[in-house]
């Protein structure tokens, strides 16, 4: 019987260390199932995809802005106000958002964020399901220069002139529809506002100082690449025709290179829309901080700080604590009242109101040029909106996005200190200046154009009278406010075939 208490005890102690192991290994598998939102890298790639959408639908609609502008009949006042809306939504809360975002839960913000824009990327497809299907004639005649508060209708009303009614009918239809636009870039901007200060600032806390800037240079490598994409999705929508999900475009008798041609300039948006809602949903299963046990490198680096630095996170909003600065427990309304002191200190602080006003003259710059690029690429250089749209994808935008990434790996490779990358940065703006001189000796003559540039029959008579009207089209009733411009076998461009000349007058 003695012979059996040690099988007996080795026995039990077989059992207690299969249960031990299989706690292990349910531990071990439950550290696994949690571990997949609690890694920095995947939030690097949750974030890098938001970016890449938002940077999509932000270039998608400046591809599209001569499309909004034939199809709506606006004029370029109208569409540049309706690329602003995108900032006018983004500076309402920015400030707000970055303040208070950093105290809540940032993922979460962010995917809401993302779930806001996908909206306004809805909303801005809402408008061509809203309206009468687009028709063309012949000649594609347009009464209706001033814009959309005299709206434009397509096709000729014979020889008693344009239909009044149907000229005016639309036109509260088409304000309508114009304010749709801006409200949907505002919520646009509006979502926007959490996606990029508060993302860059959690991965700011959670990866090494050393490791900082390389991965900042992914992300916003990512928001520039964001451009190229939406460019080339510009260039494949606007090939395909406005209506083609409600009409045979096989009767069409009109082609992407044809003046009157309309591409399907919303379905970009509905695109954009959908990558904006599905990459917001993965932001949601992100925790407010990441244990500092996900990063092995972080921890060993952590450990060296004092305790009392490391058991909670980073002030990540921008602004050291400081006296100014409420509690937690404060009041909405008394947090609003450090807002003016906290920015008051920032812009006391003569380096960081230096790289502001830095920041917006380079946007201010960037802003205004590449939203009427591609017009200016289409009526300098005779190109189709889906031409110019590639040629932007293809080369101006991947250009940047290569520039910033080298930017981000040239800091981390020589470990440039601040001052180090304010010189850097320095060196590289003065060599773009001197890139920006060289485009005031670029450029293409304008052509000569019948009875505007030059005068009908004589183009080296300069001192003659410019008149679009002539003997030969007197007769011909052309009107002053189409343009259909035709080239002629002389080399000069006229305002529309009629300019041209007619043989026959319809009675």
């Amino acid at each position: 019987m003695q012979g059996k208490k040690p099988g007996g005890s080795s026995s039990g102690g077989g059992r207690s260390g299969e249960l031990q192991g299989d706690e292990a290994e349910r531990n071990k598998k439950k550290k696994k199932k949690v571990s997949c939102f609690s890694n920095i890298k995947i939030f690097l790639v949750s974030e890098c995809a938001l970016m890449l959408a938002q940077g999509t639908v932000g270039a998608y609609l400046v591809s599209v802005l001569t499309t909004l502008e034939r199809r709506f009949n606006l004029q370029s006042t109208d569409v540049g106000v309706i690329a602003s809306s995108f900032e006018i939504g983004n500076l309402a809360l920015i400030l707000f958002v970055s303040y208070f975002g950093a105290r809540g839960h940032r993922p979460r913000l962010i995917g809401c964020g993302g779930i806001v824009m996908a909206l306004g990327a809805l909303l801005s497809a809402l408008p061509e399901f809203l309206t009468h299907q687009y028709k063309y004639e012949a000649g594609e005649i347009r009464w209706g220069a001033e814009g959309r508060d005299v709206c434009a209708a397509n096709g000729s009303g014979g020889d008693q002139g344009p239909d009044p009614d149907l000229i005016c009918r639309s036109r509260t239809a088409t304000n309508m529809m114009y304010l749709l636009l801006i409200g949907a870039q505002v919520l646009l901007g509006i979502g926007a506002t959490p996606v990029q200060p508060l993302g860059v600032s959690y991965i700011d806390d959670h990866v090494r100082k050393k490791d900082s800037s390389l991965y900042i240079g992914i992300l916003f490598t990512m928001l520039v690449f964001g451009p190229a994409c939406g460019f080339i999705l510009g260039s494949f929508c606007t090939k395909i025709y406005v209506d083609a999900v409600f009409i045979d475009t096989s009767n069409l008798d009109i082609t992407p290179d044809d003046p009157r041609w309309i591409g399907a300039w919303w379905g970009g948006f509905l695109l954009c829309g959908a990558l904006l809602f599905f990459s917001s949903l993965l932001m949601f299963g992100f925790p407010q901080s990441l244990p500092m046990h996900s990063d092995p490198a972080l921890e060993s680096e952590q450990a060296m700080l004092p305790e009392r630095e490391y058991e909670r996170p980073k002030p990540s909003n921008g602004v050291l604590r400081h006296p100014l600065e409420p509690d937690s427990n404060a009041s909405c309304c008394q947090q609003l009242r450090v807002i003016p002191k906290v920015t008051k200190h920032l812009l006391s602080n003569p380096v960081f109101t230096c790289i502001v006003l830095a920041a917006c003259m380079e946007i201010a710059v960037v802003a205004g040029f590449a939203a009427f690029l591609g017009k200016y690429l289409e009526q300098q250089f005779n190109l189709t909106t889906s031409s110019a749209n590639q040629l932007l994808g293809l080369t101006a935008i991947p250009c940047a996005c290569l520039g910033i990434f080298l930017g981000g790996l040239l800091v981390k490779k020589f470990s440039l200190s601040a001052l180090g990358a304010i010189r850097m940065a320095m060196l590289v703006n003065l060599v773009s200046t001197a890139c920006y001189v060289s485009f005031l000796f670029l450029g293409c003559d304008t052509g000569p154009v019948a009875g505007v540039t030059v005068p009908y029959g004589n183009i080296s008579a300069l001192g003659s009278a410019l008149d679009p009207y002539a003997p030969c089209n007197k007769n011909c009733e052309c009107q002053t406010d189409s343009f259909t411009p035709v080239c002629g076998a002389d080399g000069v461009t006229y305002l529309s075939a009629c300019f041209a000349g007619c043989n026959s007058t319809v009675q």
